[in-house]
C-alpha cells in the first residue's frame, strides 16, 4: 500500500505485510492446541508429520514452535530446500548445523548423526523441521529413518518434523516409505481458517496498524472468507487489493462491492 492509502484509513503501516515479529504472531483459536502439541512431540523425543494446503498458517505454527521452545534444551534446525539430492542435502544439514561440509555422502552424514550424538551429550536436543518436504527427492526419503536410528535403535536422540502440502502425506504412505512413516508417531493435518477465524484475523492484523474499528464490513469480511478459501496468504493478497480499491474510491469502509470487483480483476 502507498503512504497515501494508509494516511487514507488512519493507519501506521501496512497492515498485510510478512514482515512480523514470532512474538507478535497471530494463531487462529483453532489451531493453537495444534503448537502446544508440536512442543509436546519434541519434548518427548518423538517426530511428526505436518501437512496442510498453501497459506492455511504451516509457517506461523512453525515459528510460534520456535519462539515455544528453550533454546537450552532444543537445538532447532530448519532446512526449506528440500529440491536436493541426498548429498547435497546432508551438506545443506551440515551447514544449517554449523560444521563443515565433507566431500561425501557417507562423511556428510556421518558429520551429522555424531553431531547429534555430541548434543546428547550435552543434553540438548535436537529438532530438524524440514519445511517443503512434499518436494523431497525419493532418494533422500528412503534414508531419512536411518537418520534417527541410534544405537540400534534404542535412543531417541532427534526429532524430525516433516513439513509439507498433502501430496506429503500420500508419498509417506506408500510401502517403499513405511520405515520412515511408520517413525512419524504423530501426523496433524493443517485445515484452511474458518470464517471466525478470517474475522479475527483481519481484526488482529488490523489492530497491530493502529486500527480500533472494523474496517471491513460484515458481508466484505464473509465474501473475503469465501474468496481466500481459508488461505491467510490469499486473504493477505485480497484484504490489501480490496484497501486499496476503497482508498482510490474515498470510502473510509471495505465493503462487499470491493471484494466482488478484486475477484474479478486479473491477478497480479
Amino acid at each position: 500500500m502507498t503512504t497515501a492509502e494508509i494516511k487514507h484509513f488512519g493507519l501506521k503501516a501496512g497492515p498485510f505485510t510478512k514482515e512480523i515479529d514470532d512474538t507478535e504472531l497471530w494463531l487462529p483459536t483453532s489451531k493453537r492446541g495444534i503448537v502446544e502439541e508440536i512442543v509436546e512431540v519434541a519434548q518427548a523425543r518423538e517426530s511428526m508429520g505436518i501437512f496442510g494446503d498453501p497459506g492455511v498458517g504451516k509457517n506461523c505454527l512453525l515459528r510460534a514452535v520456535r519462539h515455544a521452545l528453550s533454546p537450552k534444551e532444543f537445538r532447532l534446525t530448519y532446512c526449506q530446500n528440500a529440491t536436493l539430492g541426498r548429498r547435497d542435502f546432508y551438506r545443506q544439514l551440515c551447514q544449517a548445523l554449523g560444521l563443515t561440509p565433507s566431500a561425501t555422502a557417507a562423511a556428510l552424514f556421518h558429520a551429522v548423526t555424531q553431531h547429534v550424538s555430541e548434543l546428547a551429550q550435552q543434553r540438548q536436543h535436537p529438532v530438524f523441521i524440514l519445511d517443503e518436504a512434499h518436494l523431497l527427492h525419493q532418494d533422500t526419503l528412503d534414508h531419512l529413518h536411518i537418520l534417527m536410528n541410534y544405537e540400534w535403535d534404542s535412543k531417541a536422540l532427534l526429532s524430525l518434523i516433516l513439513v509439507g502440502l498433502p501430496e506429503l502425506l500420500e508419498r509417506l504412505a506408500l510401502k517403499r516409505n513405511r520405515s520412515l512413516f511408520t517413525r512419524l508417531h504423530h501426523r496433524v493435518i493443517i485445515d484452511p481458517l474458518t470464517p471466525e477465524d478470517t474475522a479475527e484475523y483481519l481484526r488482529f492484523r488490523l489492530g497491530r496498524v493502529g486500527c480500533d474499528r472494523e474496517l471491513f464490513t460484515a458481508d466484505a469480511v464473509a465474501l473475503l472468507h469465501e474468496a481466500a478459501q481459508g488461505s491467510m496468504r490469499d486473504i493477505d493478497r485480497l484484504a490489501t487489493r480490496a484497501l486499496r480499491l476503497a482508498a482510490r474510491t474515498k470510502k473510509k469502509l471495505v465493503e462487499k462491492d470491493h471484494l466482488i470487483a478484486v475477484r474479478q480483476e486479473a491477478p497480479s
